[in-house]
């Protein structure tokens, strides 16, 4: 949702932002109570389209005849895209009729078509009027989309769709086990973006070890230019950078349980060593003075104008501070700086996960189609569509051939390369959003990185947090399967 639903079309891919509450942007989650509403039963349903015949050209059995009703979230990845995958939808299906439609207003336009019982057969759940996931998935108003993912892909029957995704895009639509109810169609890469040139002009390479790390701001700090800067007052940007890092220092285990509200799971050495690696940027004051009080938009421009190397942010950033990053910037990302060669993974280790979340109601009276659309969508050329129009990947493990990359796009394609297998995804973000985004972040790491807490003061503050919420009843909980 970010700089989508915040920033009408200046952004891309922060739709996350809404809805995971990691990225989340400055759009508070709409009332639960709206939402249990929005998704509650009731209403007489709608007539099924009858199935049609599965064929090799139409695997999952649409009829080609039924009608198809599409609603997108209208933000800051436009609507382009989507029209032109529904003409290539209109193309395979000419007899079929398709009502297409883009809004902001997700919610208020869905809910009583929810409560009628006569959803959509397919949307695309964005923006600051998304509605809740986990109500959706709780209530069981979602398709789930399994057929879709056993299909043939769009390109090469021998492949299924599922095997044509990136890494975390499967699971990122379960909540509890197998199902999968929610196909991200972005994909967002998360880490530390600075400008190459700054890095050349100090003779430095970016760097791999918390020791080297101090060194280039000590070197940057020489020259008046500060290490760091970051959303001061939406510290829930600090964890993009972070929790890989925790995950590269201890092992990804150490992210899961802190995804299961395992109890003592932030007391982890690896929580600790990697809290107080960001305490030293303090300390030692390679922070951006003024920081804790800028929004996400200052502290980027701050950044693009040369007063801090790095900062930690997704990808959309190159398109949301398009108007601010100087044309000879060289944007570029990095998976985050270690502590050193005892670390449990790699360097390279990088948060990377799906953003722009499209389901199919339980209730579509054309689920096939529905999926279909989204099959069409999954093709090197609806891909390749959408990165070139809104300088995001998207969900399929390709589509870029051909297509003139920018530099932070080139520069995250060039990170999950390095990264390989070594991508994380931790849930938190998506399964307690307020958790993460006022405890964790405001609460927590917020207060670390300004000076007034200690590293150890954070970490009991913040497992604090996360045993409320673990003993909250009224919340539903996850796991990791």
């Amino acid at each position: 949702m970010g700089s989508t639903g915040q920033h009408g079309s200046e952004g891309v891919g922060r739709r996350e932002l809404i809805k995971r509450s990691a990225a989340i942007g400055l759009v508070a989650a709409p009332g639960m109570g709206l939402l249990s509403a929005c998704a509650s039963s009731g209403g007489d349903g709608q007539d099924k389209a009858k199935a049609g015949k599965k064929t090799a050209k139409n695997p999952l059995g649409v009829n080609d005849t039924a009608k198809l009703d599409f609603v997108l979230f209208d933000g800051g990845f436009g609507k382009e895209y989507a029209e032109d995958a529904v003409k290539l939808y209109e193309k395979d299906f000419p007899k079929a009729q398709v009502k297409f439609s883009a809004t902001q207003k997700i919610q208020s336009t869905l809910q009583p078509r929810f409560n009628q019982g006569n959803p959509p057969d397919l949307i695309d759940n964005s923006g600051a009027e998304q509605m809740d996931m986990g109500v959706l998935v709780g209530k069981k108003q979602l398709a789930d989309l399994t057929p879709l993912l056993d299909a043939p892909s769009y390109d090469d029957p021998s492949k299924k769709v599922r095997d044509t995704l990136r890494p975390g895009i499967v699971e990122m639509g379960q909540f509890d086990g197998d199902p999968v109810w929610i196909l991200n169609y972005a994909y967002t890469v998360y880490g530390v973006w600075y400008s190459q040139k700054a890095l050349d002009g100090l003779d430095e390479k970016y760097p791999e070890t918390w020791d080297d790390m101090l060194k280039v701001c000590a070197k940057a700090k020489k020259k008046g230019i500060a290490g760091w800067t970051y959303a001061g007052k939406y510290p829930y940007y600090l964890p993009f950078s972070l929790y890989p890092m925790i995950a590269k220092v201890g092992g990804r285990e150490v992210l899961d349980a802190i995804d299961n509200l395992e109890p003592n799971a932030w007391k982890h050495p690896a929580v600790k060593a990697c809290f107080e690696a960001y305490y030293e940027l303090f300390q030692k004051g390679y922070i951006l003075r003024g920081t804790p009080g800028l929004d996400h938009i200052q502290s980027q421009t701050a950044w693009a104008k040369g007063k801090a190397l790095f900062i930690p942010n997704g990808s959309w950033v190159e398109n949301e501070s398009a108007n601010v990053i100087p044309a000879d910037f060289d944007l570029a990302v990095s998976a985050p700086t270690g502590i050193d060669s005892s670390d449990k993974m790699p360097f390279g280790t990088i948060w990377a996960s799906g953003g722009e979340p499209f389901v199919v109601p339980a209730k579509a009276a054309n689920p096939e189609g529905g999926m279909e659309q989204l099959r069409v969508m999954l093709s090197e050329a609806s891909s390749r569509n959408f990165t070139s129009k809104v300088k995001s990947l998207s969900a399929l493990n390709g589509g870029i051939d051909g297509i003139e990359l920018t530099p932070g796009l080139k520069s995250g394609v060039a990170a999950l390369d390095k990264a390989g297998d070594n991508v994380v995804n931790p849930r938190i973000p998506d399964w307690y959003v307020q958790l993460e985004k006022e405890k964790i972040g405001v609460g927590g790491l917020g207060e670390m990185m300004a000076g007034r807490l200690t590293p150890a003061e954070t970490v009991k503050k913040i497992q604090g947090f996360a045993d409320e919420a673990a003993k909250d009843t009224s919340i539903k909980h996850y796991k990791h399967k």
